[in-house]
């Protein structure tokens, strides 16, 4: 099992340590509703160093960004993010990602902790053109500061204007006494905020000057349990529950973000799954009932034919409604259409709805 940089800190602060992709991580401080809550109305911070880096560097830099991705890199300018996936050869997705222009024939491709392995290799693998590739995994931290305070609440830590950093974009620049740190706008919880990158032996004084400088604003650390709960209020997919290897990027709905303006892994199929469409689509839907649908529940019709699998469910904690998402048949798709969900013995009615959930 191995540690991040601060999880020392996270024991002494009495958290609730959990194997979690390879990692040893903090799941809970306090509670998960109590810290959902500070970052949809103050901010927290969560250690998601777990997550893996990718230098892709060189002349042939783009040119293997633009293979292995799904969306066209060739758009973004330096200080700029983009969401992509990594297509496989089955019509499926290896992972998704976010890649960042950190300069000219220089990115930084960000993936899921738990693929760090499969995505290199991947990778790897289709770098013909001799890329210079790096796995900065090991000795790169990642914080998330986030919710509706996290800017007045650092602005004191970094000469940078925080809030003028808009959504996918970023500076290279100091950040709580550290120089060349990556100070992103590309949150994963829907109520804005930053993260920030940097090396191991830096992210503990970080760290310690974030929670100095948020103090009179409420910062608390948050776990990754109220990230499932938050990412899962906005609809974000997470890889492992509503994508993976074999989920089509069409059924996922991320056809927004696959781009065939050029060549890349496996297009061609993927461009017949959008000429022809696809037999499921992911869908949200909130409980008619008091009630929690859990990732793998039975999705039926209401004459309890068998429609799909739940992928991710929760109790809201900003809605308190049982919200969920997960794979049908298209025609069952249709926001208001009725479903309905298996939870033990009983047959619980639900609606399909329009992502996001919660709506500021």
């Amino acid at each position: 099992m191995k540690n991040t940089a601060l999880t020392a800190i996270h024991e002494s602060l009495g958290a609730k340590m959990v194997p979690f992709a390879g990692y040893n991580m903090p799941v809970q401080y306090e509670g998960v509703n109590i810290e959902h809550q500070t970052v949809r109305d103050n901010v927290g911070v969560f250690d998601v160093s777990h997550m893996g880096e990718f230098l892709i560097s060189g002349p042939e830099a783009l040119n293997l960004v633009q293979k292995v991705s799904s969306n066209d890199a060739s758009k973004l300018t330096v200080g700029r993010a983009q969401y992509s996936y990594l297509p496989n050869a089955t019509g499926g997705i290896v992972d998704d990602m976010i890649v960042y222009k950190i300069k000219e024939e220089q990115y930084l491709l960000v993936v899921n902790a738990s693929n760090i392995d499969k995505d290199w290799d991947h990778i790897t693998s289709h770098n013909t053109m001799n890329a210079d590739m790096k796995n900065l995994s090991e000795d790169y931290s990642l914080l998330a500061i986030q919710g509706p305070k996290a800017v007045e609440a650092m602005q004191s830590l970094t000469s940078v204007d925080l809030s003028a950093i808009k959504f996918y974009h970023f500076e290279v620049s100091d950040f709580a006494g550290i120089e060349n740190v990556i100070i992103s706008a590309t949150g994963y919880t829907g109520s804005g905020g930053f993260e920030i990158y940097c090396k191991n032996t830096e992210v503990e004084q970080i760290w310690n000057k974030v929670f100095e400088a948020g103090a009179d604003y409420g910062i608390k650390p948050i776990g990754l349990a109220a990230r499932d709960t938050l990412r899962l209020e906005m609809g974000y997919c997470l890889y492992g529950n509503d994508i993976d290897d074999t989920t089509s990027p069409y059924e996922a709905g991320l056809g927004w973000v696959t781009k065939f303006t050029k060549d890349f892994v496996n297009h061609e199929q993927l461009l017949e799954h959008k000429e022809k469409g696809v037999d499921r689509k992911l869908i949200a839907f909130e409980m008619d009932e008091r009630a929690i649908p859990r990732g793998g529940y039975e999705i039926k019709d209401s004459s309890q034919q068998d429609l799909g699998i739940v992928t991710s469910g929760t109790m809201s904690p900003s809605m308190g409604i049982g919200i969920g998402m997960g794979y049908v048949p298209p025609i069952f798709a249709t926001p208001g259409s009725k479903i309905h969900i298996q939870i033990r013995k009983k047959l619980v009615p639900a609606t399909v709805v329009k992502l996001p959930f919660y709506k500021k």
